[in-house]
């Protein structure tokens, strides 16, 4: 371990397993192929629980067919649903690589998940991945009733990059007058492109995801938009009332921690509900470890009993 890292004091398993990977490098036009296959060379390793049925589908989208993936936890009888877009900087990730954690957050919540695979930056900038996002949402409340879940019980939820889609979405929801969704499980989001809150700097060279690439991230997805933009930034909305209730998870060594408590006394201060959970000792990501670390699944636990409470659904364990 050098000087630099030892600021980080992590869970004893989740620094065994960072020990062995090495940081998200940076995303360019360039550097973006080799970083996909890296990250799905690495999902191909992780566990995907069983689960009752998964079922793939196309969406109509903005700008064409959007794939999506729907978990069943039991059968599809008006269940609640969580439509859940996955991270990975808006540029890689995808259906496949998140396939673990949507399977367990089925399980552990009872809820089904549908993910979603919008377009990816650099390719597709700002507002692809939000738009087609937030399409799929919206088909999903207009049709729930067609994939045997619950129009009135629709969350919306993702994590790093795809938590910032699914805060995202409610922000459209609100302003376009569309459907109602119950609820935001956003892990880790990416909510201010700008921020030199003290996480930010902090946690600069914090294990899995530092400054430099998420920055690149942002670049790579925002193009040439404003980074002030509401619908990229949520942080800069100038009204955050009338949102649907949520919970964000967010670690001790993000470089987005201090924007997930400030996003969440924004939504509070206006009238508005947002829990923080904060694990110390974790990292940008740290769900996905669920299997590997108790103190990420007793935080997945956390997040899914948050889920299913607020969709009304009974205890699953």
């Amino acid at each position: 371990m050098n000087a630099r890292s030892q600021q980080f004091v992590l869970i004893p398993e989740l620094a065994a397993i960072m020990a062995a990977v090495p940081p998200l490098p940076v995303v360019t036009p360039q550097s973006v192929a080799a970083v996909r296959r890296r990250v799905d060379e690495a999902a191909a390793r992780q566990p995907r629980p069983e689960v009752h049925s998964v079922a793939d589908r196309v969406l109509p989208g903005p700008a064409g067919d959007i794939p999506v993936r729907i978990y069943y936890p039991g059968p599809a009888e008006r269940l609640p649903v969580l439509v859940f877009a996955h991270g990975g900087g808006w540029s890689i990730c995808g259906i496949e690589t998140h396939e673990g954690i949507c399977r367990e957050i089925a399980n552990r919540s009872g809820c089904a998940v549908v993910s979603v695979e919008y377009r990816l930056a650099p390719e597709h900038v700002f507002p692809a991945a939000a738009e087609d996002f937030y399409a799929a949402a919206c088909w999903v409340a207009e049709h729930a009733e067609e994939i045997g879940v619950d129009p009135a019980r629709v969350a919306v939820g993702g994590d790093s990059a795809g938590g910032n889609l699914a805060a995202v979405a409610a922000l459209m929801t609100r302003d376009r007058g569309g459907p109602r969704f119950a609820f935001q499980l956003l892990a880790y989001p990416a909510l201010d492109a700008l921020s030199e809150r003290p996480s930010a700097l902090a946690n600069a060279h914090a294990p899995m995801l530092d400054r430099e690439t998420s920055q690149s991230m942002w670049s790579a997805y925002g193009g040439a938009t404003d980074f002030t933009q509401p619908y990229l930034s949520p942080l800069y909305a100038p009204e955050l009332a009338g949102l649907a209730p949520g919970l964000i998870v967010t670690a001790q060594y993000d470089t987005g921690r201090d924007d997930a408590h400030a996003y969440a006394e924004r939504v509070s201060g206006a009238g508005g509900a947002m829990e923080v959970l904060e694990v110390e000792g974790a990292v940008h990501g740290f769900l996905s470890w669920f299997a590997q670390v108790p103190a990420c699944s007793h935080a997945l636990d956390h997040a899914c009993d948050a889920l299913r409470t607020a969709l009304g659904h009974p205890a699953v364990r």
